[in-house]
């Protein structure tokens, strides 16, 4: 029978893995107390670091439905449970890990799709989603003022040709 903590830390991991979009393994052998504080900050607001037993939430993955993780649940481990944008997340991870390399990424899973560590690199070499949005809309929009130009000298155009014709026309009935 489970100890009630270890099965109430399994709750608690199903309920993380469940509410977020996003979790990167990491192994952080050899980081301070300092360095780990550090990192949890470069993360952002919407991710949670936590160091973690590799058994329990090798349960916990399992019961949340994701099993492509199994493989990871080696040495010290620590997740970073993503709620926002994971590519913000994957940034504060990379970055870290350039300054820190005692932070090795393992790997992760992204809406239910397992990532490698490469992977998760790419991920952080993309730009936020507010930005992809915003190129979009200006895409868009210049997309919509080009049409409108188009609109507006399609009826000009056939003014100066009407006004054209009524001028040569001018020009033969006066010349008769």
């Amino acid at each position: 029978m489970a100890r009630p903590d270890k099965a109430a830390a399994v709750a608690e991991l199903t309920d993380q893995f469940r509410n977020s979009n996003a979790a990167v393994l990491t192994e952080y052998r050899g980081l301070t107390v300092a360095q780990l504080k550090q990192l949890r900050r470069s993360l952002g607001e919407n991710a949670q670091y936590a160091v973690v037993k590799n058994t329990l939430t090798k349960i916990a993955a399992n019961e949340a439905g994701i099993t492509t993780l199994d493989d990871l649940f080696n040495g010290p481990t620590a997740v970073a449970f993503v709620t926002g944008d994971p590519v913000e997340s994957a940034k504060g991870l990379r970055d870290f890990a350039k300054d820190n390399p005692n932070l090795v990424i393992k790997g992760g899973v992204l809406d239910g799709k397992a990532l490698s560590a490469d992977e998760i690199k790419k991920l952080a070499d993309l730009e936020s989603r507010e930005v992809l949005l915003s190129k979009l809309a200006g895409a868009f929009k210049a997309k919509q003022s080009q049409a409108a130009s188009v609109f507006q000298a399609l009826p000009s155009k056939l003014v100066r040709t009407v006004d054209a014709l009524r001028a040569k026309q001018d020009e033969q009935g006066g010349a008769e």
